[in-house]
């Protein structure tokens, strides 16, 4: 609750003493000094200019151009490039398509996530700080969190096999480990640069991602009407076991949940009218065509990685690909290759070292380095953006404010202890197939990004006329629960059906305690997004059910671009009038 005191006397036009008055710019003041040291990586904003012509401009669209690219990076991470090798390798091009329908599904559910931002002026994470309960606020930042670390994870190991093999395994995987947090600095030293620049950067880092994966494409030579024909045709003719669980897994690395609390706040880096509909609506026009652009690239980088192993080691086996490779593989490299590619009849298993090995056998040393480089690219702009996502989460939820340098160096130091641990205890081949194994973590996590997502956006309170219509509320609620309930069943067959968790008496109470609390709270969350559409007798559930009332705070009607001081707004009555009535509800209380 805000101070009521240390305020100045004015006076009314009556001549009596107005504290109310005084102390609500008080109030402003404050806020504004606040609304400063909350700047994450706001610290220049982009003006979009207020036209009457609402018509298309490409002028306008480059304005908004920059946050769709940092969120598309996600979708270019190490780990999803494992997974796109992968499905190739298992199942050549028959899962394209199932890869192009996750990409479009993701884009839907991010355009929530941005349409949030974009109405509000509030990130996902600050949404949750302000509309739910202390604790399942606090349950829903240590799950996101979890995710955070287990993406980042990926990312740092896919940074340090990339240096493995760019300094010809003089760099060990540890030492990579420790390199990548120069990152952190790098990006304390861009952002300095301004916005536009820091946007420019990941969008070079894209450009490097495209520039060498296509270079792979091309040197390999896919059968092009073979991919096409995967990517046009939704079936999977005598699809083995194999082949479905990797379908599973592409739609699990595809989406993340902190993605989708970035994207709700990269937004926010436009400087808008919020008070003004047309203005909104143009620009949730223009983030959609942004972002959709942006994943229309990533997804053509995902689709050249899965056709290079598609082609090239798909049906084969180790003792195939040894007899092939050993008469023109580079002596440099022709060790690890042993080494990694025992001499069976069992089908190869690819991860991004074995990815390179292959390429440097296949096409020669150069393929190699450039795979590498591309995977250097992919995770150094992964663990950023992740970064990102970590310090807009963990002031969101727990509303704090520390100096920027302290707050990336301890996202990053969370991150970094684990995968330095590991890099230690455990070769290149436990490192490297660690990935389905996070992959299944992150799934676990996603509820509590898509049911958060989908209970702000329905809402008419946070969302005001922009709020999910009937029909946009019924395909969102179906396919944010086909895609829990298929990350779900991903984890259930990593963990059970494959057996990668030992099973015994003590493990046995951990899970099902875990799944007693993991079910109870997502049974919480889906109650809180049932009440905001209409089913209003949850609320009446004797004992519990005055935690799924909604907040009855407009969230819409207030203009919070991250410029825009509280200081600015008060001239606008509507906001006065607004502040007004909370400040009486303080006194009250």
């Amino acid at each position: 609750m805000t101070s009521t005191s240390n305020y100045v006397r004015t006076r009314t036009s009556d001549g009596s003493s107005d504290d109310r008055s005084e102390n609500l710019n008080q109030i402003v003041v404050n806020s504004n000094d606040k609304e400063k040291m909350r700047e994450t990586y706001f610290t220049e904003q982009i003006e979009i200019p207020d036209t009457e012509d609402r018509s298309f401009s490409f002028r306008k669209l480059w304005m908004f151009t920059g946050p769709g690219f940092l969120m598309s990076i996600a979708f270019l991470d190490p780990g999803n490039i494992e997974s796109d090798m992968q499905a190739g390798t298992i199942a050549r091009y028959k899962l394209l398509w199932v890869l192009v329908w996750s990409t479009i599904l993701g884009l839907l559910m991010q355009r929530l996530s941005a349409r949030l931002g974009t109405v509000t002026g509030l990130h996902l994470a600050e949404l949750c700080y302000k509309r739910y309960p202390a604790i399942p606020r606090l349950l829903i930042w240590i799950m996101i969190e979890i995710a955070i670390i287990g993406s980042d994870m990926q990312e740092v190991i896919g940074t340090s096999i990339a240096i493995y093999m760019l300094s010809s395994r003089k760099i060990l995987i540890w030492q990579g480990v420790l390199i990548t947090i120069f990152d952190t600095f790098t990006f304390l030293f861009l952002d300095k640069y301004g916005l536009r620049r820091l946007e420019l950067f990941f969008s070079f880092l894209i450009a490097v991602m495209a520039a060498t994966f296509g270079y792979e494409y091309f040197v390999v030579k896919p059968e092009s009407l073979d991919v096409a024909k995967g990517i046009v045709v939704p079936w999977c003719k005598d699809c083995s076991t194999d082949d479905i669980k990797q379908a599973v897994g592409i739609v699990g690395a595809i989406i993340m949940p902190h993605n989708l609390y970035l994207h709700s706040a990269l937004v926010k880096s436009r400087r808008i009218d919020r008070s003004n509909k047309a203005v909104v609506k143009e620009a949730n026009k223009y983030v959609f065509i942004e972002s959709a652009v942006a994943l229309g690239i990533s997804l053509l980088i995902n689709i050249a990685v899965t056709a290079v192993f598609a082609h090239g080691l798909h049906g084969k086996t180790n003792e195939v690909f040894l007899d092939e490779c050993k008469p023109n593989a580079p002596p440099s490299i022709l060790p690890e290759i042993i080494k990694h590619f025992p001499n069976n009849t069992e089908q190869i298993e690819t991860d991004l070292y074995k990815a390179g090995l292959f390429l440097g056998c296949s096409f020669g040393l150069s393929a190699l380095y450039i795979w590498a480089i591309g995977i250097f690219a992919a995770g150094q702009s992964s663990t950023m953006t992740g970064t990102v996502s970590g310090q807009f989460c963990m002031e969101g939820f727990l509303n704090i404010y520390w100096v920027k340098w302290k707050r990336v160096l301890l996202t990053r130091t969370i991150a970094i202890a684990p995968t330095l641990f590991l890099s230690f205890s455990a070769d290149l081949d436990k490192i490297t197939s660690v990935n389905d194994s996070l992959n299944a973590l992150m799934s676990l996590m996603l509820p509590f990004a898509l049911l958060p997502v989908l209970t702000f956006t329905s809402s008419e309170r946070v969302m005001g006329s922009f709020k999910n219509g009937f029909i946009n509320k019924l395909i969102a609620t179906i396919l944010s629960f086909a895609v829990i309930s298929i990350n779900l069943y991903f984890v259930y067959n990593f963990a059970f059906v494959e057996k990668n968790i030992p099973v015994n008496i003590y493990t046995s109470i951990l899970i099902l305690i875990f799944v007693i609390y993991y079910i109870i709270f997502i049974l919480y969350l889906l109650g809180c997004f049932l009440v905001v559409i209409g089913v209003e007798f949850i609320t009446r559930i004797p004992k519990i059910g005055r935690y799924f009332v909604e907040s009855e705070e407009q969230e819409h009607t207030v203009c919070r671009s991250t410029k825009t001081s509280l200081v600015d707004s008060i001239n606008n009555p509507n906001y006065r009038t607004g502040q007004e009535e909370r400040f009486n509800q303080i006194i009250e209380d």
